[in-house]
């Protein structure tokens, strides 16, 4: 089976987030505990990152 790169997936796990983002796993988690985060999506126990709106997301703040 074919593997789909990272930037072309709509929903990343938190591994992948981290490596596309650059930003830490730990604080990745930290984010998205919030009950306002638009841009996690919970499957049962495992949280996804949507893409596109992680990408706004980080368009948009000046620190994290």
């Amino acid at each position: 089976m074919k593997e789909v790169p990272i930037w072309e997936k709509s929903n990343l796990s938190l591994e992948e987030a981290a490596a596309y983002s650059g930003i830490g796993i730990n604080k990745l988690r930290e984010l998205t505990n919030e009950k306002n985060c638009r841009f996690v999506l919970w499957v049962g126990n495992k949280r996804l990152i949507k893409r596109r709106l992680f990408d706004q997301f980080i368009e948009q703040e000046y620190s994290i």
